[in-house]
């Protein structure tokens, strides 16, 4: 989004918006809300009504949300999150650990605290899924995984981070000729295998941003009860993702957002093109020319032109049209096969995401929350001494506590069993694998010079 760009944006939210709005969170539980077994500070253990535990536990959630008087709209508190400057908040530093699909890809798993010698191997890890075309170094990612990998003596949870990037982001080498979608969930699967056998003993918790709360949303049903996640936590999740298309591309400001939304797409494509281009008998040959074509682009003509062939593997892929690939990688409509606790959050007056369901899907496992104010991503309020600080930050670790930590997980149909054949971790029943390749190493997330906008 260019600086005139944003400009406009900010205008139309001054001309939008004239007080500052207090309100309470819209919290939905289910008719029904499921019972889960809690573990109890002396040992024994219970069972709980899933809606008294957040009431109880995650106080936070309910708490009033005040935006910083000059973020009173959902547009500033977007545009904040995309321009700001977060490179002194929440400093990070990752091991990074580069893992390889046989069909030959690649993706970056992020872990923090760098160094975890001192962390217990049946620790809760906190698996994130970023947003479109970002990465671990966005600031909404540190904000929360900087006090969630804390040690507890030092006020934190005392937790692992990992963020799976994305073929492509955050300095991933691309190695096939296939991207990644909000729709497709094979990566993260992969992924998670991994991860559960370099730490059998920890309990996965997931939670995904923007279009990684999309694909965490899929993979939990998808998986049903054999999700390797424990639970799983959704921010500014698009769900419908044809209606908050329609939402972008029909409204004047809503195409500003697509804009830049499809010049980071193109961008990551160019960054790309080099390893791209080593697959010239691969059908994704003859389309990269034409995103290079496309002039003031929005978001559906580079997911009509690009997204819908590369954007993941068959028999899923490629799609006919990007409505095509929008009815089938939308998560509005699978909430009800979620079979763990999930929480998703979302703002009313996300200029992104205009369009929420509040229903949970009849799902007892399921509590949906809106924000009134909050934006794309953002939340900002007041901090201490004058600082910005995010009021996401508080409900997320009490969520990840309640589960991590006080919900007895169990399962009557346990993830497939793993094992390793020529290198790779492969699950029993299903096709793919996964093993570390050479090229991991430190990442200080605070320092990443290849972001063209952030936030999104």
């Amino acid at each position: 989004m260019s600086v005139v760009a944003a400009l406009v944006v900010i205008m139309g939210a001054l001309f939008s918006v004239t007080r500052r709005r207090k309100e309470s969170v819209l919290i939905h539980f289910p008719d029904k809300p499921a019972s889960v077994q809690i573990r109890r500070s002396d040992g024994s253990t219970s069972t709980e009504s899933l809606q008294r535990l957040v009431e109880s536990r995650c106080a936070s959630l309910r708490s009033k949300f005040q935006p910083l008087w000059w973020l009173f709209s959902g547009h500033l508190q977007t545009i904040f999150c995309v321009i700001g400057d977060f490179s002194k908040m929440d400093r990070l530093q990752y091991n990074r650990k580069l893992i390889r699909l046989e069909e030959g890809g690649t993706i970056g798993l992020d872990f923090a605290p760098a160094d975890s010698s001192k962390v217990k191997d049946d620790t809760p890890i906190i698996v994130v899924l970023h947003g479109l075309t970002g990465g671990s170094y966005e600031s909404y990612v540190r904000a929360v995984l900087v006090p969630a990998c804390k040690p507890v003596e030092e006020g934190g949870l005392g937790y692992r981070g990992v963020v799976v990037n994305y073929r492509g982001c955050a300095g991933v080498p691309v190695t096939s000729p296939q991207l990644y979608s909000a729709g497709h969930t094979g990566d993260i699967r992969q992924a998670l295998v991994y991860i559960s056998q370099l730490y059998p003993r920890a309990p996965l918790l997931g939670l995904g941003f923007s279009l990684g709360a999309n694909v965490l949303t899929r993979y939990l049903a998808e998986e049903g009860a054999q999700s390797r996640l424990v639970s799983g936590c959704a921010l500014a999740c698009p769900w419908d993702l044809a209606k908050n298309n329609d939402g972008l591309r029909y409204s004047f400001i809503g195409r500003f957002y697509s804009k830049a939304m499809a010049t980071n797409l193109i961008n990551l494509v160019k960054r790309n093109l080099d390893a791209l281009s080593k697959f010239p008998d691969h059908m994704i040959a003859e389309y990269i020319p034409a995103v290079f074509k496309l002039k003031g682009a929005l978001l559906d003509d580079f997911d009509n032109t690009f997204t819908r062939i590369a954007g993941g593997s068959p028999p899923d892929f490629p799609f006919a049209s990007a409505q095509d690939y929008y009815k089938w990688g939308s998560s509005h409509n699978v909430v009800s096969k979620i079979r763990v606790p999930y929480l998703a959050i979302n703002s009313a007056d996300d200029p992104v995401v205009r369009h929420v369901p509040m229903d949970g899907g009849g799902n007892g496992l399921v509590v949906m929350a809106l924000t009134a104010a909050g934006g794309h991503l953002g939340w900002f309020e007041a901090g201490s001494g004058g600082t910005v600080d995010r009021w996401i930050k508080a409900p997320v670790l009490e969520w990840m506590a309640l589960t991590g930590e006080v919900i007895v997980h169990t399962t009557s149909q346990p993830a497939p069993r793993v094992y390793i054949e020529d290198g790779y971790y492969r699950e029993e029943g299903r096709d793919g694998g996964i093993k570390e390749v050479d090229g991991g190493g430190l990442v200080d997330a605070s320092s990443w010079q290849g972001i063209s906008l952030q936030g999104l």
